[in-house]
């Protein structure tokens, strides 16, 4: 098997295919779950990196 660069193999990501992700997501979500579900993911991100900055001031190395 040849190794393809992963653009060729995923297509380029345009303008149109954006769009239908965002009216996909709103006719399964609707508009008022959406903020929340936003609100849900950066709070998760934060803890994300809140967890991995205490992770390296405990790393021995460091």
């Amino acid at each position: 098997m040849s190794t393809l660069p992963l653009s060729i193999l995923l297509g380029v990501i345009g303008p149109w295919q954006i769009v239908l992700v965002v009216v996909v997501l709103l006719l399964l979500f609707g508009g008022k779950k959406i903020p929340e579900l936003m609100r849900g993911l950066g709070q998760g991100m934060k803890e994300f990196k809140d967890a991995s900055k205490n992770d390296d001031k405990n790393e021995p190395g460091k």
